[in-house]
């Protein structure tokens, strides 16, 4: 079987080996690759391993061996579902690998703007400290994570480990979910969540529905002061819309790992706003992440091959 990755500097930039994979086939990897060169890649490939590389009807055309592509990630709108099952591709992805990775980014989040330690260790490396004339100063005020009511849209692996951690820190946790689940606590509808949230946190998939639910609108139901989180999908948001809450004051914080259009373009509306914190998509990153990710992907491979093939989605 001769097996392409197409991206697979994203996954593994050099600190993971590709050796599991290996042993399923003849493996070619290419860190990148440009949409104009695919075809010519994979065109005689019986399977292929991506991560964000648009796989269209029309290169699936051109690819008669083509009878496999694993996703290294979750979600899978990069690939035309449809072609793929009118052309008998298998498609598999690899669901749930980043739950502790994202959530742990999620209170990062929390914690910065709660306790704003990179401002306040800037201070003290820049000697603010030993001009100071007290034992303590703050530059910004703190908060206490505690007693916080913490709202949670969108209830599935993410969220739920989100609102465990939350519990442990004392807060309130209120959810707004379109699937109704018994051990949610305190169930909400949208409205109440963004009304009632001192921290508003976002999980849930960019569907039709979802696209821009966090608009001008929407977040004039916020409370005045309060944060946003977004560590599932850019277009859950109206950048343009919550960078104006933010240069207005009415919004105390956005925090994102996720963004409209990735890598960032120089016209987004938030770099450079107040009150904001953006990371590069990296809440997957962590060694053991992507080593988790990495051994999936791989058993995907090799379950397929074998005639059993799991996770898959098309």
């Amino acid at each position: 079987m001769k097996i392409t990755v197409l991206d697979g500097n994203a996954l593994n930039p050099g600190d993971l080996s590709w050796k599991p994979i290996e042993a399923l086939g003849t493996l070619t990897v290419y860190p990148r690759t440009p949409e104009d060169m695919v075809v010519s890649r994979i065109a005689d490939s019986d399977a292929i391993l991506l991560n964000k590389v648009p796989i269209t009807a029309d290169i699936l055309s051109k690819c008669k061996n083509l009878s496999y592509i694993g996703i290294q990630a979750t979600g899978y709108n990069v690939v035309d579902i449809e072609a793929c099952k009118k052309n008998g591709v298998t498609v598999t992805n690899v669901p749930a690998y980043s739950t502790a990775g994202v959530a742990q980014l999620v209170f990062a989040f929390i914690t910065e703007f709660s306790c704003h330690v990179q401002i306040h260790s800037d201070s003290v490396m820049a000697g603010d400290w030993i001009k100071a004339p007290d034992f303590c100063y703050w530059k910004i005020p703190l908060m206490e994570m505690e007693g916080k009511t913490l709202g949670i849209f969108g209830y599935g692996n993410i969220g739920s480990r989100v609102a465990r951690i939350a519990k442990a820190y004392g807060m309130k946790v209120i959810v707004a979910t379109r699937t109704p689940k018994p051990e949610i606590e305190n169930p909400v509808d949208f409205e109440t969540l963004l009304s009632t949230a001192d921290i508003v946190t976002l999980h849930a998939p960019l569907t039709p529905q979802t696209s821009h639910i966090i608009n001008e609108n929407s977040l004039s139901k916020m409370k005045k002061g309060s944060f946003l989180i977004n560590t599932a999908r850019g277009g859950l948001v109206d950048e343009k819309a919550v960078r104006s809450a933010l240069d207005s004051g009415f919004l105390r914080g956005y925090a994102a790992d996720t963004i409209s259009e990735e890598p960032m373009k120089a016209g987004n509306p938030l770099l450079g706003a107040p009150n904001c914190l953006i990371t590069p998509h990296l809440a997957w990153a962590a060694v053991e992440t992507r080593e988790r990710l990495l051994s999936v992907v791989a058993e995907n491979l090799k379950c397929y091959i074998e005639g059993h093939p799991q996770n898959v989605v098309s």
